[in-house]
């Protein structure tokens, strides 16, 4: 199945495939209609987040364990919040400790790329708006989001979306897997078979509260064992068919990285 990346090349960033252990050009609009073109020559490409979206939309408490576990009643319908575009970052890159954070917890999920323009779009068309899956690290202060209750700040810093490596597409219905390892260790192991509200429902959601934009990103929620990160980890989120995104924890003392979304 061809996976969609994003690289860095001398003229700004491109969005290729990978097919059969190659690298291929995209002729056409990814968001539009699209063709696998001719094979390019490339070695080791420095791969960027998927996308740069407008917004990333998250889903709150999506998984009963991981409610239970920050004990949160099961939402009756799903909890949304926003994530800037200033907070996502690729593979390699930093996830940068902000000077005072507190406990700061790396959170596995699935994401979603919109693929067109979507509003108002019914669970059982969803899959016509969705170009593929990805990973997505929501990156959390969890003391911050404690104290303010609502998201915004605890989870909108720089850095605090990982996402990548690449975009596949993927069945919606079909249960797909999801992990953290922290530093070698695994952390988190589900499945979106436990989600509270499938994909399907969550766009639906979504699109009935604002339009999401091509190369949007929905992310649809973390299974239990969330924990906190601290400088000199490494946290890698994987998704069953689309990879990991790996990326090392630093603090806010004399670190250059960061996406160029």
């Amino acid at each position: 199945m061809d996976a969609i990346y994003r690289i860095e090349t001398g003229g700004g960033p491109r969005h290729v495939v990978r097919r059969d252990d190659a690298w291929h050009g995209i002729d056409g609009d990814l968001f539009g209609a699209y063709s696998v073109g001719e094979r390019l020559d490339l070695s080791a490409p420095r791969v960027l987040a998927p996308v740069a979206p407008s917004k990333v939309v998250a889903v709150g408490l999506n998984y009963k364990d991981h409610a239970a576990e920050m004990n949160k009643p099961l939402p009756a319908e799903p909890l949304i919040f926003l994530k800037p575009s200033t907070s996502v970052i690729g593979p390699d890159d930093d996830i940068v400790l902000p000077a005072g954070a507190g406990r700061v917890d790396y959170e596995a999920e699935v994401g979603v790329v919109i693929s067109r323009v979507a509003r108002h779009v019914p669970a059982a068309r969803a899959h016509e708006y969705v170009l593929g899956l990805t990973c997505v690290n929501d990156v959390t202060d969890r003391d911050l989001q404690k104290r303010d209750v609502q998201y915004t700040r605890a989870k909108g810093f720089d850095t605090f979306c990982p996402m990548g490596p690449a975009i596949v597409p993927l069945d919606l219905d079909q249960p797909i897997g999801v992990r953290s390892t922290l530093n070698g260790e695994v952390r988190q192991d589900s499945s979106t078979r436990e989600l509270i509200f499938q994909i399907r429902q969550v766009i639906e959601f979504v699109t009935a509260v604002m339009t999401q934009l091509p190369g949007d990103v929905i992310s649809t929620g973390t299974p239990p064992g969330v924990g906190p990160l601290a400088v000199g980890d490494r946290i890698s989120v994987a998704v069953d068919g689309v990879g990991e995104v790996a990326n090392n924890v630093v603090s806010s003392a004399g670190t250059t990285s960061g996406s160029d979304a």
